[in-house]
């Protein structure tokens, strides 16, 4: 990796080890693509259980109908399933191919708080996305209760892989808030008590961002939501400003 005097990359190699880097994690989200190819069965099974479990419904109004539309409609949904997947598993790569591309540009300092910032940032993502999946059949029977006793729920497969995808990831991206609040507390651009002072504006701003971006939009979806992230918010606070104590005491 050539550099100038001034230690800086020529923008033609940053394209290079851009495309270098955007290689191996198409590679990685790929190879992993291969799990949900040959799970796809077990996956469509657990997918499509809160939308229509027979058994625990008490009435047709409580059960949709999933359908598949067009010929070329399975394949698309079984790629679609399996990159899905191959996304999520791969994560830790992919994440990780991100930082090595950042990582020359950073000290050595700064190359170590990355570290720790990203081995957090994939469970914070993966609790996240759990939290959205567990709670899917409860927002799946909470919007089929509006249907009218005398009318069948027929719902296309890719409507509903699309609520799906976006219920857990809203909530995977949600968990996130923490670690970019300390990210900007570690690098120096914002301190402890200016991510604490406007205690209230935050919470207000976490209740909306939950009320707008479920996709269900029920209180109690909003809260499950809200909740942690609140929670969240003032430990990432909390752990700032000891983070700037301890830059401090290091400065006299």
């Amino acid at each position: 990796m050539g550099t100038n005097p001034q230690g800086r990359m020529p923008l033609i190699e940053h394209f290079a080890e851009f495309r270098k880097r955007l290689f191996k994690s198409a590679l990685f989200i790929t190879v992993f693509s291969t799990s949900g190819w040959f799970l796809y069965n077990r996956i469509l099974e657990l997918l499509a259980k809160p939308v229509c479990d027979l058994k625990g419904a008490s009435s047709i109004s409580n059960c949709g109908t999933l359908y598949i539309n067009g010929v070329l409609g399975p394949i698309d949904l079984k790629f679609k399933i399996s990159l899905i997947i191959g996304v999520i598993l791969a994560s830790p790569f992919w994440l990780y191919q991100l930082w090595a591309f950042i990582s020359p540009a950073l000290h050595k300092r700064e190359k170590r708080n990355s570290i720790l910032l990203i081995s957090f940032a994939i469970p914070f993502f993966i609790l996240g996305s759990y939290i959205g999946f567990r709670i899917l059949p409860f927002a799946v029977r909470v919007l089929l209760g509006f249907t009218p006793s005398n009318i069948e729920n027929l719902i296309k497969f890719d409507d509903y892989l699309n609520f799906v995808a976006q219920m857990i990831l809203v909530f995977g991206i949600a968990f996130e808030l923490p670690i970019f609040l300390s990210a900007l507390n570690f690098a120096g651009v914002i301190s402890g008590r200016a991510i604490l002072k406007p205690w209230r504006f935050a919470i207000f701003g976490i209740m909306l961002f939950a009320a707008i971006f479920t996709p269900t939009g029920d209180p109690f979806t909003m809260l499950i939501l809200a909740c942690p992230l609140i929670l969240l918010y003032l430990l990432s606070g909390g752990i700032s400003l000891l983070n700037d104590r301890r830059r401090n005491k290091g400065q006299i």
